[in-house]
């Protein structure tokens, strides 16, 4: 069998270097990228000087600055880490055509048979002047990981190993700047002293019911037979199995289909009023259909989000007859979801919509009534005349009365 080798590249602390590379001075200083506490925001991104703190990534930003009361706080510039990410895929791109970016800052590379494009790092030439030919797959790495940091200013953490899951895992054992590899062959004996939370897909509830059967280590879930797992976890178990034992023969998908587009909001203030909670409803839905329309996409299910003010989460959604990107759709079908859904009783900190299950283009005929091909239509070309003019003069350009006050007391997060 061909021997796969597979990097997993971590950009360290990314949001909180790309800011320091902006402005030096912040450089070595413990750096909060997020929305402030006062707009109940989360921590984006956080510095290592930061970390030495406790400060974590998705941490509300009020508990970070009692952990770190001298951190400095910045509000996230999404924009310029996208410039940064496409400057570092570009780089990516010239070692191996197989490249499946995870998000901005991570990517997986195949880079079986790729080293012969590369000689050895400047690194390691240093260290090995006396070898000539080809380089090797931990030589290549190296030189990829030396060209973000003088290219880019970006430090990285890699981890190389024959497959997905022990590259990804080894990434994260070293950083910042982590080089780990893991030999074929060897997967079993690296992941056996690690937690289980450690493997895919293994969060609270499952981590709870292997620490229930005594199971805390890889190595000691790799000890339990296949049927037993099963029996306690179902076709999940048959996952477990395999990944305590380090076997992943998933390949790297050079473009990761999207599978949902939403948009949330967390309010400054929990809100009881369903008016105000229409209107950004109806915001959300402006920005979740723009966005189907820029990318030529239409989804069949409309899904909304709400969280209590005690964090209490809950999720609804509607399957549609045929796909849509229309706005008022969207709205139309999450505004009856709320309704449904909301406990009166009960204030909201987040509400949120999305947009799944994307389709083939269909007519949208039985989603409106009367004449509902042509009001399909126009309501379609008037949202594409609204989109672009927002393209060319900015999202202020144009919008509906309903929303022209503004969210001056929101933090919005898109994903």
């Amino acid at each position: 069998m061909t021997q796969r080798y597979i990097l997993h590249l971590d950009v360290d602390a990314f949001f909180a270097s790309v800011e320091e590379i902006l402005d030096p001075s912040l450089k070595g200083q413990p750096l909060i990228v997020g929305a402030r506490p006062e707009q109940r925001g989360v921590v984006a991104s956080a510095s290592y000087a930061a970390r030495a703190f406790g400060v974590r990534s998705a941490m509300p930003t009020a508990q970070a600055l009692r952990l770190c009361p001298q951190a400095i706080v910045i509000p996230p510039r999404h924009k310029v880490y996208g410039e940064y990410s496409a400057r570092m895929m570009a780089i990516l791109s010239e070692y191996s055509p197989l490249i499946e970016p995870l998000s901005l800052d991570e990517a997986f590379l195949d880079v079986t048979g790729c080293q012969a494009r590369w000689g050895p790092s400047t690194r390691l030439r240093r260290a090995q002047s006396s070898r000539s030919g080809l380089g090797s797959p931990e030589e290549l790495a190296h030189r990829l990981q030396e060209r973000l940091e003088v290219e880019l200013g970006l430090t990285a953490s890699i981890g190389l190993a024959a497959n997905k899951l022990v590259a990804k895992i080894a990434s994260g054992l070293e950083k910042p700047r982590g080089f780990v590899v893991v030999p074929q062959g060897k997967e079993a004996e690296f992941l056996a002293p690690l937690p289980v939370e450690k493997l895919w897909g293994v969060g609270e509830v499952t981590a709870r019911s292997l620490h229930e059967m005594g199971v805390f280590t890889i190595g000691q879930l790799a000890e339990l037979p296949a049927g037993q797992l099963e029996a306690r976890f179902g076709r999940r178990g048959r996952d477990l199995y395999r990944q305590a034992r380090g076997m992943d023969d998933s390949p790297v998908v050079l473009e990761r289909e999207e599978k949902s587009l939403s948009r949330e909001i967390t309010f400054a203030e929990d809100i009881g009023d369903m008016q105000i909670l229409r209107k950004k409803l109806l915001s959300l839905s402006e920005s979740v259909a723009r966005r189907l329309r820029k990318r030529g996409l239409r989804g069949r299910t409309v899904k909304l989000k709400l969280r209590y003010s005690d964090f209490k989460t809950l999720t609804r959604q509607v399957t549609l007859d045929v796909p849509t990107d229309l706005e008022q759709v969207v709205f139309d079908q999450a505004g009856r979801l709320l309704d449904k859904a909301w406990d009166r009783r009960r204030k909201v900190r987040l509400i949120g919509v999305g947009v799944s299950k994307f389709a083939p283009e269909e007519r949208q005929l039985s989603l409106f009534e009367g004449t509902g091909e042509e009001k399909a239509d126009k309501l379609r070309r008037l949202s594409q005349a609204v989109d672009q003019i927002r393209e060319k003069y900015g999202d202020e350009a144009i919008q509906r009365a309903s929303l022209a006050d503004g969210d001056r007391d929101e933090k919005s997060k898109m994903r």
